[in-house]
């Protein structure tokens, strides 16, 4: 008989509190100058994120970019084969991504990091990064679009620009599993909370808030 999996269910006000505690973390770290969003799991987080950033460096400019990526949700087009095996691109930052990204520091913002093969950034080849969970192939794929865009640079402005343009993740949730990659040193990684190899439901995925609610309060309580 296989293992019965352990839920633990997550609501707004726990996520509001993760996030306002790891704000002033990240702020006295790595000031982020855009926040990039992972739909659907990083979108609660990071309007709530700028919000905190807002009052706690006084940014009023602090600007939250979104991207679409799907991998276990159906999209219209995808085949059943794909589901759970690649990530889809559902929206992307405009035609030119790396005139928004170049030489600014970009917080990359999801709801967890399950393994940590989903935020390693080394240079993978299409055909592979298609086939990582969101997170990583945000990633990489916003690195390679400010490789394109640097080519219109010369060669002693486009090193100055890539030094300063920086990217750093925030995840609401860090399960404490064995990740099968390794994050780069210079790409900063904050956690609002670390938890246990357990299936977090999340109240943006709930029909009945209020149940959702009341199991969060039964999790607690256990």
């Amino acid at each position: 008989m296989s293992e019965q999996v352990q839920h633990w269910h997550v609501t707004y006000n726990d996520i509001h509190d993760l996030i306002r505690k790891a704000t002033p973390e990240i702020a006295a770290k790595f000031n982020p100058d855009i926040l990039i969003a992972i739909g659907g799991g990083g979108f609660f987080p990071a309007r709530v994120m700028r919000t905190f950033f807002r009052e706690t460096t006084n940014n009023k400019t602090l600007q939250i970019q979104a991207i679409g990526l799907s991998l276990y949700e159906p999209v219209e087009g995808t085949t059943a084969e794909q589901i759970g095996n690649e990530v889809i691109r559902t929206q992307w930052l405009g035609p030119d991504p790396g005139k928004i990204l170049l030489g600014k520091k970009n917080l990359i913002v999801d709801e967890v990091d399950d393994t940590r093969k989903t935020l390693q950034s080394v240079p993978l080849s299409l055909s592979l990064a298609r086939h990582l969970r969101p997170d990583s192939y945000a990633l990489t794929e916003l690195k390679k679009d400010v490789e394109v865009e640097l080519l219109n640079y010369p060669e002693p402005e486009r090193n100055a620009l890539r030094t300063k343009t920086q990217f750093a993740v925030f995840v609401v949730h860090n399960k404490l599993k064995p990740k099968l990659a390794e994050l780069p040193q210079e790409v900063p990684y904050f956690a609002g909370e670390e938890v246990g190899d357990v299936w977090l439901d999340y109240p943006w995925e709930a029909v009945d808030i209020q149940r959702h609610d009341a199991l969060a309060a039964a999790d607690r309580k256990s």
